[in-house]
């Protein structure tokens, strides 16, 4: 199975952007628990690569692993190198994608109008992260997809158990969430069943909005 299958099919990327790394595998483990099958960490922190790394080696291939918030192809570079399966960016970065491409490597690029959208996917985006999603909403991504059914859409920033449902139902192929998924407090507290449940309860709104 492919990486963007992996991605598909569970229906949920969750973003870890948190100041501290150390907790990174036991993070995975919990959401893959709750039936999250990728994970990104984001390159805001540059523990980012050995959390990467560490959560590789623990998992294997049973959870895809990403590079968040790359700004540029060295940092994409460097992340592979590191034992990412994916690379996400928050702009449309056509030097990424064709580094990406050239390792094969899946990218999830970040975009919010259609002419950013459509760009990213002719340069060879596998998934294009409509971000801030937030902004628009599922009504938005609905109408994006109206013009653009071929775009594999993936709303990031504000996601929820309460939005996700609708977003899916707009035409998502998957959703991404961050600090409604993964906080700060219950990682340094070890709360991992809490972060099982969380992912479990966004895995089932996502799979219940599918046709």
């Amino acid at each position: 199975m492919s990486v963007t299958e992996h991605i598909e099919r569970s229906g949920v990327v969750a973003i870890v952007r948190l100041d501290d790394y150390t907790h990174a595998p036991d993070m995975a483990r919990a959401l893959f628990a709750g039936g999250v099958e990728a994970v990104e960490f984001t390159y805001t922190n540059p523990a980012a690569g050995d959390a990467v790394r560490a959560t590789k080696a623990a998992m294997g291939d049973a959870m895809m692993v990403g590079a968040g918030t790359v700004l540029d192809p060295e940092t994409a570079r460097a992340a592979i190198l590191q034992g990412a399966d994916f690379i996400v960016t928050p702009t449309v970065q056509l030097d990424t994608i064709q580094l990406c491409n050239r390792y094969s490597v899946p990218t999830v690029i970040g975009a919010f109008t259609p002419t950013e959208i459509l760009t990213a996917w002719q340069a060879g985006a596998s998934i294009v992260k409509v971000f801030p999603a937030s902004v628009g909403g599922p009504r938005y991504l609905k109408d994006v997809r109206g013009p653009l059914p071929q775009v594999k859409l993936m709303p990031t920033g504000g996601v929820s158990v309460e939005t996700a449902g609708d977003f899916i139902a707009a035409g998502a192929v998957g959703v991404a969430a961050g600090g409604n998924l993964i906080d700060a407090a219950t990682v340094m507290s070890r709360d991992w069943d809490t972060l099982t449940n969380r992912a479990r309860e966004l895995v089932e709104a996502v799979q219940q909005a599918r046709p």
